[in-house]
């Protein structure tokens, strides 16, 4: 039975009540950290812990708003914990769910500690909903951590960065082959109600010959309880351009709208990896202070409404990352990155 069960975990899936936070050993394990200071501070960090022919590599990233700043690179190693989350880059990453450290240059460093943390309530399935339990889906996602309070620095560029005291926010994704061909993202804290959170992820979604899109919309609100709206038990219609994001949730009792917007001159070109070809290419178009505005509606009823003026949002795709970096006179494989030496 546990062969049986790893082999099932191998695929990308999870059983009910399982922890998708765990490393699968599918081709791409993302973890991603946001630390975001109500007064207008937005610094984010990321580990792709991707699997090829000769052995792991690491995507790294570590950008920030309102600084403009952005550095990311290929790191030869890099390790994924399958017992709990954790994942490492050897000296230039090392994250698990108390804390976080990134040295990718002297410029370009985060030592954070997470306390207060706000972790995914223990449901039978995690941000995916069903979709968790369907093995070999291209892509899974999960947001494990809704809210916590960070204690710590980071360094971008010339700047020391003051993180204490900000909101915390942290998600997996994971699959069997990188990301999707098209997916759309974001994320917000910094609402009037400290403990508010919202993240969405969505896109195109296969396994085998089959091919569909869905999206997951999950909102902490201000008493603390948790929404999670995603098909097949909500419906949830989603329009989405480089700057705007439309989302309308709809489940039995609840309704959740969202409306994001974020200039394009203003947004990063983050990387994906090509794990079995070890690089990463430009593949999504991120904002790190854009606008979101949230209406949540219980029974007919508006139970709560909050505006974020420091929103993630990202659209995501090979061939449009690729158009922007060309059009802003880059090659299309380039990243803002240094080479870091193990």
């Amino acid at each position: 039975m546990p062969r049986l069960l790893d082999a099932y975990r191998r695929t990308g899936a999870d059983l009910p009540f399982g922890d998708p936070r765990r490393a699968h050993g599918v081709a791409m394990e993302g973890y991603f950290w946001r630390f975001t200071r109500p007064d207008g501070t937005v610094v984010i960090a990321l580990c792709g812990v991707n699997r090829s022919p000769t052995g792991h590599w690491a995507t790294l990233g570590l950008a920030g708003h309102p600084h403009g700043f952005l550095r990311t690179t290929a790191h030869p190693i890099a390790d994924a914990d399958s017992h709990t989350l954790g994942a490492s880059a050897g000296g230039a990453f090392l994250g698990d769910s108390g804390s976080l450290r990134v040295d990718l240059g002297p410029d370009a460093r985060l030592d954070v500690v997470v306390t207060d943390a706000a972790p995914w309530p223990h449901r039978m399935f995690g941000g995916s909903s069903v979709f968790h339990s369907i093995p070999a889906l291209n892509q899974y996602w999960h947001p494990w951590l809704l809210g916590g309070t960070a204690d710590g620095v980071a360094i971008l560029g010339d700047r020391q960065v003051d993180l204490d005291g900000a909101q915390v926010y942290a998600e997996k994704n994971w699959g069997k082959g990188g990301f999707p061909e098209s997916w759309w993202w974001g994320q917000a804290q910094a609402f009037d109600e400290p403990v508010a959170c919202v993240a969405f992820a969505g896109g195109d979604v296969n396994v085998g010959p089959l091919r569909t899109e869905a999206t997951s919309v999950v909102v902490r609100l201000p008493d603390g309880r948790v929404l999670r709206l995603c098909p097949p038990t909500s419906r949830v219609r989603t329009t989405v351009t480089d700057e705007t994001w439309t989302l309308r949730a709809r489940s039995a009792r609840w309704s959740v709208d969202i409306d994001g917007s974020g200039p394009l001159r203003g947004a990063h070109v983050l990387p994906v990896p090509l794990p079995t070809e070890h690089r990463n290419v430009a593949g999504a178009i991120e904002h790190l202070g854009a606008h979101m505005t949230v209406r949540v509606r219980r029974d007919g009823r508006e139970f709560w409404s909050g505006t974020s003026r420091l929103a993630g949002l990202e659209h995501g795709g090979l061939d449009r990352a690729q158009a922007e970096v060309l059009r802003r006179g880059r090659h299309p494989d380039a990243a803002d990155a240094r080479p870091v030496t193990p």
